[in-house]
């Protein structure tokens, strides 16, 4: 009997220059590639953002279709924005795509290449699998269209969490310290009505506007993990909504048995966490006092770095199906996916590529990513 393969790579019209798949099928779950509307529409410029979102979301429908899924099977979407005063028109053309329990989201203002007004990128499962809107008692809608979470099989997928009033969604006053506690125990509620807690968190995402808030967030952050904390990566982008907001953060949990990976020397962090037949990696950096600012040896030393990590979890390169790759400049973004082509050398992970602020001086790069095994 044929060992069954640990990913699916959906093809979807012309190959992509860059090395990164349109979607690829693995686990229960299909990662969907950060698409811009360039990808998708007519080729004429100077769409406004409500076109472009349009646009982006007709062709990953149709992406959906032929890895046999639909918008309604999408579990998880990120946003990227280069512009916050677009968050309201893209909404409104982004809410008619879901009638009922949209996905649960994640809209942050970053750089994007090609001239881009949005990105997005999406997790989703097949048609029939299980998904199932979480919602706290007692808690408000959201004004925007999202729900706040949503469990298929064992994982949780969990909205980006705000500072702001569960029940009348008042952005909540205070500073890192105090919007950090908020959205950590806004975090709690949603697990707890999942039938989780925090030792069930596998992966997180932080987004702050202002990286000097960031040493005061990891201490805030810290004591809600009694031992073992997700993967994570935090950078430096901005957010959507108001801008009393100093935080955002979006995780992944899981009920399935899990152990920590790696060699983290940071206490905020795990390296690496197996969950299930999933192993998520937390945002690698690859730069040293030597090689500040160079983008081509950071990425090397960021992929020697994970294949030690995979290795430590009895993983291998070709079980990667997820990436996300900050820059801090997009310049790079060429030299950087010479470096990312020549690591995976065929059947590439999905990817998200974006532009952000990064947490360690000289850092140019870095890289988070998602594999799996069967």
């Amino acid at each position: 009997m044929s060992p069954v393969p640990t990913k699916e790579i959906i093809s979807f019209g012309p190959e992509p220059e860059s090395p990164y798949s349109v979607a690829v099928k693995a686990d229960g779950l299909i990662f969907l590639s950060g698409t811009l509307a360039e990808q998708a529409g007519d080729g004429s410029a100077a769409r406004d953002v409500g076109t472009e979102t349009r646009l982006t979301l007709e062709r990953m429908r149709e992406v959906l279709a032929a890895a046999g899924s639909s918008l309604e099977q999408v579990v998880s979407v990120m946003v990227y924005l280069t512009d916050a005063a677009d968050f309201p028109a893209m909404n409104a053309a982004y809410r008619p795509f879901w009638a009922a329990d949209p996905p649960t989201r994640t809209t942050v203002i970053t750089d994007l290449i090609l001239g881009a007004k949005i990105e997005v990128s999406m997790v989703a499962v097949a048609n029939g699998a299980e998904r199932r809107v979480i919602h706290p008692d007692g808690w408000s809608r959201s004004p925007n269209p999202y729900s706040y979470a949503i469990k298929t099989g064992d994982t949780l997928f969990i909205s980006g969490l705000v500072p702001r009033s569960s029940r009348d969604n008042t952005p909540s006053d205070g500073d890192i310290t105090a919007q950090t506690k908020v959205v950590m125990d806004h975090a709690g509620e949603v697990l707890r009505a999942a039938g989780m807690d925090y030792s069930n968190i596998v992966s997180a995402r932080v987004f702050l506007p202002n990286a000097a808030d960031f040493p005061a967030m990891n201490a805030a952050y810290r004591p809600y993990f009694k031992e073992d904390p997700p993967a994570r990566a935090t950078v430096k982008a901005g957010l959507a909504g108001s801008s009393q907001y100093a935080v955002e953060m979006t995780f992944v949990a899981s009920s399935a048995a899990r152990q920590a990976v790696g060699e983290s020397t940071n206490s905020a962090l795990s390296q690496g966490i197996k969950s299930g037949s999933r192993l998520y990696v937390s945002g690698l950096l690859g730069n040293t006092e030597s090689n500040a600012g160079n983008v081509a040896v950071q990425t090397k030393e960021i992929f020697s770095k994970l294949l030690k990590v995979l290795e430590a979890a009895g993983y291998t390169k070709t079980d990667v199906v997820d990436g996300l790759v900050y820059l801090t400049d997009l310049s790079t973004f060429a030299e950087m996916n010479t470096e990312y082509r020549s690591f995976f050398e065929k059947d590439f992970p999905a990817r998200a590529t974006v532009g952000t602020g990064l947490m360690s001086s000289g850092a140019v790069v870095e890289i988070m990513l998602t594999a799996v095994k069967q």
